[in-house]
């Protein structure tokens, strides 16, 4: 404990125990940490907050959660701990807590520096109300986002659309133009939710029209990098739609708004994005050397830095080989699919990985692995029901599509009959 403790008896809150428990999503160690250093005990920890011991042992001893969110708010309130590394807040969102009572010049100058500031910033509370209702909204979209992980989208988009509604009212009527500045920033997030969602469901273009908001609130926040975001977004959408050569010219429009000094995340996932583009238009060269180069800027992150936000995910080995698997999908190359299949299937998110087995499947079966194929992507569309996506059902009749044969195996007939249920 005593080198988590900074002068004055303080709990260092960027100390490495913390940052690195935060990072990997072991909340309950930071909790007990901060419990502990304040000398309280489990029980009286409980009675604060409204819960037994058990449930607050239990919390500490989660280790990589899920938590349930309200939980980790009414703990990190009474103990004080920074929103931010509990997950329940953007880390620029926090950091921008410094820049109250600015100029608009300096506001705006700022607000590019928050993007490439350390994830894990300090917090000492909002000082006025237009950032305690930008951090408000920010949370509450927070929660959305952490939700589509284990909702289906159908049952998030209304709500998430009434967001948006709410966020850009709030835009309109902002008094100041710093006010207005940090409530657009909040609508680009909210609306590439959105975007994000209705995707999902299958509703390209309603998720057009939300990924082009997107793009246009974060000019109107004066921010670049989530600018670029947006816009690489709207390319990953375009690459997967099969629109290459529009996912291609987005990525580019997406690397001119990067200023000097942009964080390395950006150039890696722009570069994987860009390998979707090129595999759409059927350009295996140009998607390869894409990919390596994706690889090759995550390898200069030697220090292990925390993604900057908009980013909330790191970008590593595995997810670029998720795109190479994407890539291969799209190309018809088993090998690139095949040799990449293996670490891709950690991802958390049952969606994304679903998507990824019918990647995989799309592998097998161009080798000829017809039982293999099947049995995977049946395993994949049973997610699909289960999160009634229209983007992981739309996947799987595009691979059943792909196969054609007079005497269909078992496993295909069972997987024929799974795809029937969708209609009923």
């Amino acid at each position: 404990m005593a080198a988590l403790v900074a002068l004055g008896g303080l709990l260092n809150w960027n100390s490495t125990v913390i940052r690195e428990a935060s990072r990997i999503g072991n909340y309950g160690k930071i909790i007990e940490l901060a419990r502990t250093h304040r000398r309280m005990t489990q029980a009286q920890l409980g009675e604060a907050c409204g819960l037994s011991q058990s449930a607050i042992s239990r919390l500490e001893k989660r280790g990589v959660g899920p938590y349930a969110m309200d939980v980790l708010l009414r703990v990190s309130q009474h103990l004080n701990i920074p929103a931010v590394l509990l997950g329940l807040a953007d880390p620029a969102a926090q950091a921008r807590i410094e820049t109250e009572n600015v100029e608009r010049r300096q506001f705006l100058g700022a607000a590019a520096a928050v993007a490439l500031s350390p994830a894990l910033a300090v917090v000492t509370g909002p000082t006025d109300d237009a950032e305690q209702q930008a951090n408000a909204l920010r949370l509450a979209t927070t929660s959305y986002r952490r939700l589509d992980g284990s909702t289906p989208s159908r049952e998030l988009s209304e709500a998430v659309r009434s967001h948006l509604r709410l966020v850009q009212g709030l835009v309109g009527a902002a008094p100041t133009d710093a006010h207005r500045i940090r409530l657009a920033a909040v609508a680009s997030e909210v609306a590439s939710l959105n975007g994000w969602l209705a995707w999902d469901m299958g509703d390209h273009g309603s998720a057009r029209s939300f990924y082009g908001a997107a793009i246009k609130a974060a000019r109107a926040g004066a921010n670049p990098l989530l600018a670029a975001y947006q816009a690489g977004s709207l390319a990953q959408f375009e690459a997967h739609a099969g629109n290459g050569v529009q996912a291609l010219s987005l990525a580019k429009r997406a690397r001119n708004l990067l200023e000097p000094g942009f964080p390395v995340v950006a150039d890696a996932w722009l570069s994987s994005i860009e390998a979707l583009g090129h595999a759409a238009s059927g350009d295996q060269r140009s998607a390869d050397r894409a990919l390596t180069r994706s690889r090759a800027a995550i390898q200069t992150n030697v220090d292990g830095e925390p993604p900057p936000w908009p980013w909330v995910f790191t970008l590593d080995e595995a997810k670029v080989a998720g795109f190479r698997v994407t890539c291969g999908a799209k190309l018809g190359l088993s090998r690139w699919i095949l040799d990449s299949a293996g670490p891709v299937l950690t991802t958390g998110h049952a969606k994304q990985r679903a998507l990824l087995m019918l990647d995989i499947a799309a592998g097998h079966l161009s080798a000829g692995r017809i039982e293999a194929a099947f049995a995977i992507a049946t395993q994949a569309l049973d997610i699909g029901l289960q999160y009634r996506s229209g983007r992981i059902v739309e996947r799987g009749r595009a691979l059943r599509r792909s196969f054609t044969t007079s005497s269909a195996p078992k496993v295909v007939r069972e997987f024929d009959e799974r795809m029937h249920d969708v209609h009923l």
